[in-house]
């Protein structure tokens, strides 16, 4: 980050990787800063369940973009090697379809050429061809449109962007561009996929995020000794050296401007910062911690927004095995177009679910006791879905028996511990809108300049950060989120 030093206070509100990092950034450019976490621990929805000898994240699971990663830590003068330890897994992931067929996604790319060959003639060539705009679509995009602060429609009308954009697939559905290269339905499931656990539907997510593709299968998946909850505490633990305090338990409650400064209001007393960044949902920000002269958005503009789904989460420990369960499974319906109505349209508990299956004690014996296997299922479930225990116990144990069906891992006499965690625990713990997992969707109008600004149009010194914020979901851009908000920060 550019910049000399900053003698004034910023006050981040929320401890999620947004906040975190735009704590260091700030720190590391010379201002006071401190951050207030309503709950007990950093790292947002990345923290972690602590429960009878296991550890699970609770939110967060795949290391993608390690790029992101060793660019973050770099400005802080260190290394993600010098925080944590990285393994490289093998199968990157494992699919479960419901028909009883199975594929392994491996680093290997020759050996997925000869998988996707086999279920479609002259795909090993396709896949290459599809990679290949991937490879374009994720380097020009991270250069120019995702460290690149484009925050106004204006900062896209120029010919240096348009040259920069010829040729990638700016417009467009993911659906229609992976169809363009496969016709089996399976291997365009596995060139979508990710659109499932990041909510999205590829019938209407814009085509450049087949960027996707090259993230998953040019870069790598990786595991994080410990888990992403590891990978939080050092972002954390850097924000620290930087000077920053860092402050858990201590809900805000209410941001205002009736002077020179804002004021964050919190039951230990009120503060007036310089500067106030907020990494708490956005909507719960603008509706219930400013006053209405202050928000730029009515009601009316969050209602009528497209929002990614909630996830019905099981958080189990159980006895012996769970083989043939890989680090990462995905269990994915033949036809999963119902899956998507119940998440868009109908906001109804699945019927025949797409889930998957986190199982990080295949790879670290650290998350759970000797003889046990640590893992949690995850079911995007529709935000705003009716929740309640009768629903929950009905959904799990429709789940565990789908597991069982076709999987071949039956849990259901071995759980030791076992926890749920479903779209009412995202609303009270994240203050997220109507429980959503992940906020607003990536659909052609809440992308780039089109998602809320970083800066406040209503109240001078109040400033965002987070997966509402460009460039988007993940814990990736939400670093780059926060190196983004830093620097808006330091031009005012």
């Amino acid at each position: 980050m550019d910049g000399g030093p900053d003698a004034r206070t910023s006050w981040p509100v929320g401890g999620g990787f947004g906040g975190l990092a735009t704590a260091a950034y700030a720190a590391r450019a010379g201002a006071d800063v401190e951050v207030v976490e309503k709950n007990d621990q950093v790292g947002g929805r990345a923290s972690r369940l602590v429960q009878d000898g296991f550890s699970f994240d609770m939110g967060p699971s795949w290391y993608l973009m390690p790029d992101v990663f060793e660019t973050f830590f770099e400005h802080m003068g260190t290394s993600p090697e010098e925080r944590f330890e990285l393994t490289q897994l093998d199968p990157h992931y494992r699919i479960f379809f419901k028909d009883g067929d199975r594929v392994e996604i491996t680093p290997d790319l020759a050996e997925t050429r000869r998988t996707f060959e086999s279920y479609e003639e002259g795909a090993g060539e396709a896949l290459d061809a599809y990679l290949a705009t991937a490879r374009e679509s994720y380097e020009t995009g991270m250069r120019e449109f995702v460290y690149e602060d484009r925050r106004r429609l204006r900062d896209f009308l120029s010919l240096d962007v348009a040259r920069q954009a010829w040729g990638l697939p700016m417009f467009g559905s993911l659906a229609d561009h992976v169809a363009d290269h496969f016709e089996h339905p399976k291997l365009q499931k596995i060139m979508q996929y990710t659109l499932v656990f990041l909510g999205g539907d590829p019938e209407w997510t814009p085509a450049l995020y087949n960027l996707m593709g090259h993230v998953d299968h040019n870069m790598g998946v990786w595991y994080p000794e410990g888990g992403m909850a590891t990978v939080a505490n050092a972002v954390a633990e850097v924000a620290r050296e930087q000077g920053a305090t860092l402050t858990t338990g201590t809900p805000v409650t209410g941001i205002d401007r009736s002077g020179a400064r804002p004021r964050v209001r919190t039951a230990e007393g009120d503060r007036e910062p310089d500067r106030v960044v907020t990494n708490a949902d956005y909507a719960h920000v603008e509706q219930d911690l400013l006053s209405e002269d202050h928000r730029q958005h009515g009601a009316d503009y969050w209602e009528g927004r497209t929002w990614a789904p909630s996830a019905f989460l099981l958080y189990l420990g159980v006895e012996g095995s769970i083989d043939p369960l890989a680090h990462h499974s995905l269990v994915l319906p033949t036809d999963w177009r119902g899956h998507f109505d119940a998440l868009f349209e109908e906001a109804a508990w699945p019927e025949d679910p797409a889930y998957y299956v986190c199982a990080p004690s295949q790879t670290d014996d650290g998350v759970a006791p000797a003889g046990a296997s640590n893992l949690f299922v995850l079911v995007p479930v529709a935000a705003g879905l009716r929740d309640g225990p009768k629903l929950r116990q009905r959904f799990r144990d429709r789940v565990l028996a789908d597991l069982a069906e076709h999987t071949g891992v039956d849990v259901r006499d071995r759980i030791v511990t076992e926890r749920v965690f479903a779209v009412d625990d995202f609303a009270s713990r994240y203050n997220a809108y109507d429980g959503t997992a992940l906020g607003l969707a990536h659909t052609l109008d809440q992308t780039a300049t089109l998602r809320p600004d970083r800066v406040s149009g209503a109240m001078e010194d109040l400033f965002f950060v987070g997966q509402y914020t460009t460039p988007g979901i993940g814990v990736p851009m939400c670093l780059i989120s926060g190196l983004l908000t830093a620097e808006a920060m330091a031009e005012r």
